[in-house]
């Protein structure tokens, strides 16, 4: 962690520099360095090749008449053009026709990934021209297989018909953390990733959200991780391909298997890495939305105010950098921090703790809502017109370096808290 005066951000695609004042006293709280894997073809190939309490790849393959792949959407820097064909391939030869092979986009209740978009996500011109490629749209009550409610806490259970029906189903993802379910990839690829509107917007809900083991980096007790697990297996049979990258988006950990046991693994793997205790809190937070895909919108920019949570001191100031090069996000979460705005926080969270279902992408509003309990939220961003600024709730700034300067002044401490990758990193206080 190195003292410096100009500090690069992820923002956008490019990034941008953070000017330190003379009087800052800067913490850069970084991942541990992970080495790049020096063949990631070959690694994969030997993920496959060796799963996690799983056959090979090539053997799962053989007298299966049909299969589904599932891939993130487009806010996730998956490395999908190294191994889509790959994969498809070893399918093929073992039998499956590439006509029965589906690689299903979970985009859960996003908008779909379409055009020039779906070709930058897929990565692969040949993958586009030889199988089916699709998006999933959780509105759809036709597309989906009803499984009946989880048996613990009676969450629906509607998941993609096109996935549930193939004979090998397949889930591949970025294993990073998540400030809900605790790390992305594996079950959370397919629930929320090809579920229904209504299991999300249950897994969405206060009861869910407000949960205090509801956190980033946290599997015990975590519900929505449990409710997750209890999915997975209703479905079946299904397996996964877990990459890890590092701030360059470089692959540097892979793992292929059965669903459960190949998540955790890369779990395992990196928990040490992105988990960084610090002695102390901060009063002064500066943290991103982790540059391009994540910060195309502020619906996504959220997650960068919930995950520095544990180490901002009450009453202090988290400062974020998002680009918003797309905009705001969805209607429905336009109309969801419009309610904010009017009702304040107190009252909007009074609106939404009882229901069972909360209304689509309202739950990023119920977010953010943790910062601003704990301290004064800032976002510097290019992007949003002057309403999308007003409908953030938080306080617009035009200069990163100016904020910074202010809140050391405010709080009469030198001290800043520097996060360069955002969401990507967690630290967590540990006197």
């Amino acid at each position: 962690m190195a003292d410096a005066r100009s500090i690069p951000l992820l923002f956008g695609r490019a990034g941008i520099e953070l000017k330190l004042p003379e009087a800052a006293r800067p913490q850069i709280i970084q991942k541990a360095h992970l080495p790049r894997l020096p063949d990631a073809r070959a690694a994969l190939q030997d993920a496959l090749d060796t799963p996690i309490d799983a056959p090979p790849l090539a053997e799962l393959a053989k007298g299966r008449a049909s299969a589904c792949i599932l891939i993130c959407d487009i806010t996730r820097p998956v490395p999908n053009g190294l191994f889509l064909r790959p994969m498809i391939e070893t399918m093929h030869a073992a039998g499956i026709p590439l006509s029965a092979i589906t690689v299903l986009v979970a985009t859960g209740l996003h908008r779909p990934n379409e055009g020039a978009e779906l070709a930058e996500l897929v990565g692969d011109d040949w993958v586009l021209e030889n199988v089916t490629v699709a998006n999933h749209f959780a509105r759809d009550a036709e597309a989906h297989v009803d499984l009946g409610p989880t048996p613990t806490r009676a969450t629906p259970v509607f998941i993609d018909r096109r996935f549930v029906e193939a004979e090998l189903r397949i889930a591949t993802g970025l294993v990073e953390p998540h400030f809900m379910a605790g790390w992305s990839g594996g079950r959370k690829v397919v629930a929320p990733g090809v579920a229904g509107h209504q299991t999300i917007r249950t897994f969405h809900s206060a009861r869910f959200m407000e949960d205090p083991l509801a956190v980033q980096c946290n599997l015990v007790g975590n519900p929505l991780h449990e409710e997750q697990l209890e999915i997975v297996r209703k479905i079946g049979e299904i397996y996964a391909l877990n990459t890890v990258l590092d701030e360059d988006r470089n692959l540097v950990h892979v793992t292929f298997g059965e669903i459960i046991a190949s998540h955790l693994a890369a779990v395992d793997f990196v928990t040490s890495a992105t988990r960084i205790e610090m002695p102390r809190k901060f009063k002064t937070v500066v943290t991103t939305s982790a540059g391009y895909p994540l910060d195309k919108t502020y619906y996504q920019t959220v997650k960068g105010m919930v995950t520095p949570l544990d180490i901002l001191e009450p009453g202090g100031t988290l400062i974020i950098a998002s680009e918003c090069s797309e905009g705001f996000g969805s209607e429905e979460f336009r109309d969801a921090q419009a309610r904010l705005v009017e009702l304040g926080p107190e009252r909007f969270l009074a609106t939404i703790s009882a229901k069972s279902l909360a209304d689509i992408d309202e739950w990023q509003t119920e977010m953010q809502l943790k910062p601003m309990r704990v301290g004064q939220i800032q976002l510097y961003t290019t992007g949003l017109t002057p309403e999308e600024r007003r409908l953030t709730a938080v306080e617009i700034v035009p200069s990163l370096a100016e904020a910074v300067s202010a809140s050391i002044a405010r709080h009469n401490d030198p001290a800043v808290a520097v996060i360069p990758e955002g969401p990507y990193v967690v630290p967590v206080h540990r006197a």
